[in-house]
């Protein structure tokens, strides 16, 4: 007797339509969690790095805007002039208020431009005192004579901008009001100048249609006279943390 035999269709579709799925491979796993770690590590790195020049830029944005530009700042300080000392030593020391405003220009705001009011005492002229740190230059307008007077800039007593931007917005909240000294600054006219054009944009602003004198220190002039002959005026200012008597005196 012979036997026929049939593979049931379950048995068929089940041995020809089942999918193989390949078991995972460890040493594979391993190799694909170590990439993953070092991507998260770079990311993460990326990440601090924007952060960070995020916080340099806004730092930089902020104080612009707490410090803006053009801004004028006033300041104000009490002073004691040692001379009354010398001359009346049994007096008691006075103290004197100076006060003025300041002003910053410039694309890297290095021209400081100083407004001294009219005084309340008789003995300053009111001016108006120009630093450009970058032509290293000064130029004092006496606004009593309006004449125009420019010197090399004095670095030994102009403070540098950043530092003298910080002075004035200290001074300016008015809860810093320093008690100092006078310095005195002896100046000599020298010679006409004719030409401002070579002054710089600001000082040429400040002395055109101006008489205009080049200055220079007393101790650097030969053949000084004597004070008594010559025609004097001084400015009361500062730019540091003293206040400047500066003394212009025509021969």
């Amino acid at each position: 007797m012979v036997k026929i035999g049939f593979n049931s269709p379950v048995a068929q579709k089940g041995g020809k339509g089942a999918l193989l799925v390949p078991e995972p491979d460890p040493e594979a796993a391993t190799v694909d969690g170590g990439d993953n770690s070092t991507g998260r590590c770079l990311f993460t790195l990326l990440g601090l790095a924007f952060i960070l020049s995020g916080l340099i830029i806004g730092g930089a944005c902020l104080y612009r805007f707490i410090v803006p530009k053009n801004k004028v700042f006033h300041g104000e300080m009490r002073y004691l002039d040692s001379n009354i000392l010398t001359r009346a030593p049994e007096t008691e020391a006075p103290y004197f208020l100076a006060s003025e405003d300041v002003q910053f220009l410039g694309d890297d705001e290095n021209v400081a431009v100083i407004s001294v009011p009219v005084p309340d005492f008789a003995d300053s002229d009111p001016a108006v005192i120009i630093h450009d740190f970058e032509l290293l230059l000064t130029a004092y307008l006496d606004l009593s004579l309006d004449n125009c007077y420019v010197i090399a800039l004095n670095t030994s007593v102009v403070m540098p901008p950043r530092n003298l931007l910080e002075l004035f917005m200290r001074l300016a909240t008015g809860a810093y009001l320093p008690q100092t000294y006078l310095v005195h600054e002896d100046l000599m006219v020298t010679e006409r100048i004719d030409n401002v054009d070579q002054l710089g944009y600001f000082i040429y602003r400040l002395c055109s249609g101006k008489k205009t004198y080049r200055l220079q220190r007393r101790d650097t002039v030969k053949g000084i006279q004597k004070r008594s002959t010559e025609n004097c005026h001084r400015i009361k200012h500062f730019a540091n943390n003293f206040v400047i008597d500066t003394l212009i005196c025509e021969p």
